[in-house]
């Protein structure tokens, strides 16, 4: 589902439309930083977006600073009680973590949509 994403050198930025400012405009994910881009078409709003990109990169070498976020491998989810009952359930029947269990469906449904990165 890439729907309102737009992506530049491993970068994903994105997007939404203001109705009252008849304006496209977006920010880009995965930094630490806020980082804003906006254009009155879908061409101008590529553009920004990547000239954003490329200003941060820039930014980012000048600095020495590593432009992506990084991840240390654990986070929360939060699902409801009767998913996370079956999902314990089924880790346990197949002799696995639910940490285990929760990767391998991870990897699976990445896997599925063949993404990249």
């Amino acid at each position: 589902m890439k729907k309102d994403k737009i992506i530049y050198k491993d970068f994903i930025g994105t997007v939404h439309f203001s109705t009252d400012d008849e304006l496209f405009y977006g920010k880009i994910e995965g930094i630490n930083d806020l980082v804003t881009f906006e254009g009155v078409s879908v061409k101008e709003l590529r553009l920004a977006f990547e000239e954003a990109v490329d200003d941060y990169l820039g930014l980012c070498a000048d600095i020495k600073k590593e432009p992506f976020k990084s991840f240390k491998g654990s986070f929360n989810i939060r699902i409801s009680p009767d998913l996370h009952k079956k999902a314990y359930r089924f880790a346990v029947e197949e002799g696995v973590s639910l940490n285990q269990f929760i990767q391998l469906a991870v990897e699976h449904e990445i896997n599925q949509k063949q993404y990249v990165n």
